[in-house]
């Protein structure tokens, strides 16, 4: 027996539709059994007819019953199945979806979402609209927007000294796309090998061994990577690095370790994959430039807006030598077809107009404070501790000598109302870093700052 609830959200048609469809799945009805017509059916359900026909037209075109002329209509033949029952699953958790409400989250790499320029962004996307011929409307080129890739060319030589012409320029849904395909693109051409400073964030390994690349462990220290402990035994596929903030140490690579790097994949006919990681934030000194400005050919750049303006965003880009460009939009267009055109065209028309240089001038005052508030409080109350990586980025590394960042002191600190980030967990050889750990300042307010190092000091207290 058929019922509606006229309370339910879910439209009657719909109701009526589902509860004969649901009915045939589970036998309640028998192929070719006549039903009742529309008009009896309304009437005993207390419903217009207009519902019944409208529920019953569309079951006669997804073929579950058969009209018969000056008969009635029937149970489809052939299509009466017993339905596995449904079992439970578990709900697996999203990062930080099993938080406290209150915990103070220390984690890396968000940027200060509520300095997002919105009514910029706002204003800027609805002239785009507006003002944009159709043809930016229907499908593009994979490698993205000619207009962002040309102003792109020109922002990333005067920031980052990076040396390209814009058809090297692919446009994707953010870095991870751009180093998975790199990932496909090259390491599936050799013996699917690739060098990785180490530690390292675990996205990137994740990203490597899904397309099928053996990731070997390079150390890196303070200063970045370690040149004299790169492979010399087995050539890598490509030598991944983010020289201008690593992550998570923090260090920025200099000069004569980025000379020796450029020897090293010339000895070894290698390619370099450099992920310009948060470089825009510099706040000692003046930035160094990229390497793939010192050598086009051997490095692959790889950079996103991210970290400058929102992750919502999902434009990054891969800056690639001439010979591997045609097979890079290949890779491209089978995995997404191409990225947004309209957002492309509203952030070139950001950069253009100067609004993203103002934007990183704004931010990096913001986050200048937010890390001297950080340092300032750590100090405090943290006399002993070493602090790494503080010159530039969104991040800061905090080596407490009596401390060793295990599994239980994290959740020690977790019940406490902060999350930290043992650098533990990014490396590849364990024990090296066990005593730092990662703190992340970019979404964090200065008051959430100073209350998350309280936080911490009464954490570690208990289990010191």
């Amino acid at each position: 027996m058929l019922t509606v609830n006229r309370e339910s959200k879910v439209s009657l048609t719909q109701q009526v539709y589902e509860q004969i469809r649901d009915g045939i799945f589970e036998q309640k009805f028998s192929e070719g059994e006549k039903l009742p017509s529309t008009r009896e059916l309304a009437s005993s359900l207390g419903i217009s007819r207009n519902v019944c026909l409208e529920a019953f037209d569309r079951l006669i075109a997804e073929g579950y019953l058969d009209v018969k002329p000056r008969s009635g209509t029937y149970i489809a033949k052939g299509i009466t199945f017993q339905r596995e029952q449904e079992q439970p699953r578990p709900v697996v958790p999203t990062k930080g979806s099993n938080l406290p409400k209150d915990v103070i989250d220390f984690r890396a790499a968000n940027p200060a979402m509520d300095h997002f320029p919105r009514n910029t962004w706002g204003r800027l996307s609805k002239e785009v609209c507006r003002d944009t011929p159709e043809a930016a409307f229907a499908y593009s080129g994979s490698e993205g927007v000619k207009k962002l890739r040309e102003v792109l060319s020109q922002y990333l030589l005067k920031i980052r000294g990076v040396r390209c012409h814009a058809d090297q320029i692919i446009i994707t849904s953010g870095a991870t796309q751009a180093l998975y395909m790199i990932s496909k693109l090259i390491a599936d051409r050799n013996d699917q090998f690739i060098a990785v400073e180490d530690p390292v964030t675990d996205e990137m390994r994740q990203i490597f061994s899904l397309a099928g690349a053996e990731v070997h462990p390079v150390p890196a220290d303070e200063g970045g990577i370690i040149p004299e402990s790169l492979p010399l035994h087995r050539k890598p596929s490509f030598l991944f690095v983010i020289p201008s903030h690593q992550f998570p140490l923090g260090g920025t690579l200099s000069i004569q370790r980025r000379v020796k790097l450029m020897e090293y994949s010339r000895k070894m006919d290698t390619y370099i994959v450099e992920d310009d990681y948060d470089s825009e934030f510099t706040y000692e000194g003046v930035p160094v430039h990229s390497i793939q400005g010192l050598n086009p050919e051997r490095v692959l750049y790889v950079g996103t807006f991210s970290k400058i303006l929102s992750p919502a965003l999902r434009i990054g880009y891969a800056v690639l030598p001439p010979h591997l460009v045609g097979r890079f939009r290949e890779l491209k267009w089978y995995t997404d077809r191409h990225t947004s055109s309209l957002e492309q065209l509203v952030l070139a028309r950001f950069i253009e107009e100067g609004y993203l240089d103002r934007h990183v001038r704004r931010m990096k005052k913001i986050y200048k404070k937010r890390r001297e508030t950080l340092t300032e409080s750590l100090r405090e109350h943290f006399p002993d501790a070493k602090i790494l990586g503080q010159a530039a980025g969104m991040h800061l590394v905090v080596e407490f000598p009596q401390v060793v960042f295990s599994k239980e002191i994290k959740e020690l600190l977790c019940e406490t109302g902060v999350l930290v980030y043992p650098v533990e967990d990014y490396s590849l050889n364990k024990g090296v870093h066990q005593h730092k750990v990662v703190l992340g300042y970019g979404s964090l307010t200065e008051k959430r700052i100073e209350e998350g190092v309280k936080r911490l000091s009464e954490g570690l207290q208990k289990y010191m």
